[in-house]
């Protein structure tokens, strides 16, 4: 061990190897042999160290000979311990550190690679699912073709209500009623156009969005849009708010929940859809919409915490009409056609609430019955001849 080993070209000028790899090649075989050794040393390891400690000083020899530099003493031999362990400790937990740290760095890479919106929220401290593979989708500008395609297995959170549902990717409640851009039409003017368009948006937000209506109480503010010369339809509405029943049900245009049964979850009802404007027959514009509400709920007991989902699409055909053509009253909606389609609700209780049911609960009333369909598939017509009772729905 005298001699340094030969080495290939280029890895030194002389053929031999740099001073400082030589000397820690002699340093780490010292420690090697020291920490190995048993406490009291052998007659084979004293001549060991021996043998050690003259090559080290021949070879500091020969370094204070080429370059006039003199080394730094000999560090504590291997029996004083202290020094050396506690190099060894900290040298060790660096290695275990910068070892798990690495196991970290890689799952990390992957992570970005496999879900990057996860992984910056990780980074940024947010929370994501709703927000994850999860970006707002674009306006609805034309009716869809098929059902969404969003699937995600998990189950909605009082922290996260939208969870595994298409309606992660909706926009939040009256923004997502967007307007087409108004032009004349029907013997209106463009600026009359655009006032029909926003008072639909307005009609559809106090019967479905309005704190005031989701909590029971008396929709005015949808009521009032309404034109006071149609009292056929405002008494029907009048009726089933008072005295709800299967013949009168206020839930056909409203979306009303028992606060003393449950709870919006947050505040935020998420919306999707589109509305389109055409010339009417005779005059004016007949203004056509066509939305799906999620309602995410929790039971109004204290310390609930199972997330349900109610999803009502409504599809509303509204007329406003020249009053000088037309008998109307200026600045109101003329209703002409108004449907609904609700998915999970108790299909037996006419009681003027929308009734969410819960996985902890036991399922009453009839039994639902016909094939699965999907309330988030807004390709769907809403036929009028459909079947009266319970339909299965193939998630919520």
């Amino acid at each position: 061990m005298s001699e340094k080993p030969p080495v290939s070209k280029g890895s030194s000028g002389d053929g031999s190897l740099p001073d400082e790899i030589w000397e820690q090649f002699v340093r780490d075989t010292e420690r090697d042999i020291r920490k190995s050794a048993p406490k009291e040393p052998s007659a084979r390891a004293r001549m060991v160290t021996e043998r050690l400690r003259k090559e080290q000083e021949a070879a500091e020899g020969r370094a204070r000979g080429r370059k006039g530099k003199k080394r730094p003493a000999e560090p504590e031999g291997w029996r004083t311990g202290p020094a050396w362990q506690e190099m060894n400790g900290r040298a060790g937990r660096r290695r275990r550190m910068w070892g798990v740290l690495g196991v970290f760095a890689a799952a990390g890479v992957l992570l970005v690679a496999l879900n990057p919106s996860r992984a910056l929220s990780l980074v940024t401290g947010g929370d994501s699912s709703d927000s994850t593979a999860t970006a707002q989708l674009p306006p609805e500008t034309a009716a869809p073709t098929a059902a969404p395609s969003f699937s995600d297995p998990d189950r909605p959170t009082l922290k996260e209500p939208f969870r595994g549902s298409p309606a992660v990717q909706y926009a939040d409640g009256a923004a997502g009623i967007e307007l087409p851009e108004a032009t004349a039409l029907g013997g209106l003017s463009k600026e009359q156009v655009a006032a029909a368009l926003t008072r639909t948006r307005d009609l559809l937000i106090g019967a479905d969005l309005h704190p005031a209506t989701l909590r029971g109480d008396r929709p005015e503010a949808a009521l009032a849009l309404i034109d006071p010369l149609q009292k056929d339809v405002l008494g029907d509405f009048t009726t089933a708010l008072a005295k709800p029943d299967k013949e009168h049900d206020p839930l056909n245009f409203f979306s009303r929940f028992d606060p003393k049964k449950v709870r919006l979850v947050g505040d935020v009802v998420k919306t999707r859809g589109r509305m389109t404007f055409s010339k009417d027959a005779r005059s004016g514009v007949v203004v056509h919409a066509d939305y799906t509400f999620v309602y995410p709920l929790v039971k109004a007991a204290q310390g609930s915490d199972e997330v349900a989902r109610t999803i009502v699409r409504r599809i509303l055909d509204v007329q406003v009409s020249d009053p000088s053509v037309m008998r109307s009253t200026a600045g109101k909606l003329w209703i002409v056609n108004y449907d609904d389609d609700i998915a999970n609700s108790q299909c037996s209780l006419y009681d003027g609430y929308l009734h969410p049911e819960f996985a902890d609960e036991t399922p009453s009333g009839p039994s639902p019955s016909g094939s699965a369909v999907d309330p988030y598939d807004r390709s769907r017509e809403l036929k009028r001849d459909r079947p009266e009772g319970c339909g299965l729905v193939s998630r919520t």
